[in-house]
């Protein structure tokens, strides 16, 4: 009997076509004698559908080929289930695809996400919430929230919206910051919350990050301009400065005078002034070269 793989696409992340992505996956797995099946997100009950795809088939792999936001949908439609998560990036923030390694071709991306081994990897808990890779508050979950509501899209009205956002949003923000045993407070234009490295430009924003040690990170710039932030997003941020601080931890309150933008895995989700964060370690076992 034939083993079933799932695979899971956006047909809109990215603003790519995924028929190629299909095509490949389909034949890669007929060469493997598996069983195909193909499912394609419409934000329609994708996790209840998801859920029921699983139960059906009992998949030991399901391929992903979508961005940060398809990935973990994916994980959290299955966080109790048991299998391996293979990855085809094909989204616009491919972060977590960038911080593990992963090849941007198809033919390559294929035999890692049907075959290699995996890494089981944590999840970071921000206010009930689950984050894969990277979380922010202050200026970059602004340009996340600018860009979302913006009608026009690419790469150069990201870089245009980053500089309105930057000109029009000059307040800091005053956070308190309870770890485990240690009370801080600190002026900052942006907070990150890391379980990894990169940001998906490349950019390595928390050279501690290794995603499978039950911490999580977190760093404080608290001095943002232009420049230091054009690096942030483009991906040439060497981090030396003493403008940033990084704490490590496997729990965290942050406190904030007033409500600041909040973005998780490139996903604007609003306005908040307090952010209660846990480790759930070892969630998510994803194929790596």
């Amino acid at each position: 009997m034939k083993k079933n793989v799932i695979m899971i696409v956006n047909p809109v992340s990215g603003g790519m076509d995924k028929s190629e992505f299909i095509h490949q996956a389909a034949n890669f797995a007929a060469k493997e004698n598996l069983n195909f099946v193909l499912y394609e997100t419409c934000a329609d009950n994708d996790t209840a559908k998801i859920k029921a795809l699983y139960k059906k088939f009992i998949p030991e792999r399901i391929i992903v080929a979508g961005g940060d936001g398809t990935i973990k949908l994916v994980a959290e439609a299955l966080e109790s289930e048991e299998f391996i998560l293979g990855i085809l990036p094909a989204g616009s923030a491919n972060g977590l695809a960038t911080d593990l390694g992963l090849p941007k071709t198809i033919d390559e991306s294929l035999s890692i996400a049907f075959r290699n081994d995996f890494l089981e990897i944590d999840m970071i808990v921000v206010n009930g919430k689950k984050s894969l890779h990277l979380s922010d508050l202050g200026l970059n979950a602004t340009l996340i929230k600018n860009y979302e509501e913006g009608s026009m899209h690419g790469r150069w009205h990201y870089a245009l919206q980053a500089f309105k956002t930057l000109i029009n949003t000059d307040v800091d923000f005053s956070a308190t910051i309870t770890t485990n045993s240690e009370v801080t407070e600190y002026q900052a234009r942006m907070i990150v919350i890391a379980n990894s490295k990169k940001y998906g430009t490349g950019v390595v924003i928390n050279p501690n990050g290794i995603m499978n040690d039950g911490k999580f990170e977190i760093i404080i710039l608290k001095n943002l301009d232009f420049m230091v932030f054009g690096k942030i997003i483009t991906g040439n941020m060497p981090l030396e400065s003493d403008d940033i601080s990084i704490i490590s931890t496997d729990k965290a309150t942050i406190k904030t005078n007033f409500p600041v933008s909040f973005q998780m895995d490139g996903e604007y989700y609003g306005a908040e002034a307090e952010f209660n964060i846990s480790i759930a370690p070892k969630k998510l076992k994803v194929a790596v070269p």
